[in-house]
């Protein structure tokens, strides 16, 4: 497994063990006691990542990134939704052109 897989794996464990706690001392546990702001956070880290793409800062997109990941980790723990779901979802879609896909869910 890559470097970056592994630490995906380990902070979703975090992420996950932080589930029921106290959301006044776990940043983590105040996003999945309410979806709506892991939500708005989502949001939020992609677009500071996608500002620091188009001033073309690598620094400030990795930094960016790290943080999307987590707010995007947050949010499928919070919407109960696995990573090994999305794997299946993304395994699904290979060796299909971008296009085809896209075409193929009405988009």
């Amino acid at each position: 497994m890559s470097r970056f897989g592994k630490v995906v794996e380990r902070l979703g464990a975090v992420i996950e063990s932080r589930r029921g706690a106290d959301p006044a001392a776990s940043w983590s546990a105040r996003l999945l006691a309410d979806p709506s702001m892991a939500a708005k956070k989502l949001i939020e880290e992609a677009a500071e990542t996608a500002l620091a793409l188009a001033k073309g800062d690598a620094d400030a997109v990795a930094a960016e990134s790290a943080d999307l990941v987590y707010h995007w980790l947050v949010a499928l723990a919070a919407a109960g939704v696995s990573l090994e779901a999305v794997a299946a979802v993304l395994e699904g879609r290979e060796g299909r052109s971008g296009v085809e896909e896209k075409a193929s869910r009405g988009g």
